[in-house]
């Protein structure tokens, strides 16, 4: 079942739901670019203060966000936005995704990009073994020398990279 086809009658998440929550988050975030705009001064006081220009945009956010938020509340509840067979596809791409992510800062990019790989091609791609401990080696490998050696752009390093002096 594709996205552009998504059964009514089929279990799911309610677009009205998703469109809440959504808008709810965007009225938290225009909310805190406010609060934060206005404490490093929003006025105007012989030119624009340095958080004249972001509140000026929060309010014009908080302004749609509000209007999706109360379009949403009056939206049937009944349509289906996404199945939750389909949200396990998602999940599928995004949990390693995030654990990816969380891993960078505590043993490095090389070695994240390494069990990234693996975790990855072995739950989403079904790949065979030889083919992703091949692929888990060289990306990460071939991603060190383009940019530690040839560019020696700094990324985020473990103790793998201590142990070779990087």
């Amino acid at each position: 079942m594709s996205l552009e086809t998504v059964d009514d009658r089929a279990p799911g998440l309610s677009r009205r739901t998703v469109e809440i929550v959504i808008a709810a988050i965007m009225v938290c975030l225009a909310g805190l670019v406010l609060w934060d705009s206005y404490g490093r001064g929003a006025g105007w006081d012989g030119g624009p203060q340095s958080g004249f220009f972001p509140a000026r945009i929060a309010w014009i956010f908080l302004a749609v966000s509000g209007f999706v938020l109360f379009q949403a509340f009056r939206r049937d509840s009944a349509e289906v936005f996404v199945t939750w067979a389909q949200l396990k596809h998602v999940l599928r791409v995004f949990l390693p995704l995030v654990g990816y992510v969380a891993l960078i800062e505590t043993i490095g990019l090389y070695v994240a990009s390494f069990v990234f790989v693996i975790v990855f091609m072995a739950i989403v791609g079904g790949a065979r073994w030889w083919s992703i401990a091949l692929t888990a080696v060289i990306v990460p490998a071939i991603a060190f020398w383009v940019f530690e050696v040839q560019f020696q752009v700094p990324l985020p390093k473990g103790p793998v990279e201590a142990l070779f002096g990087y």
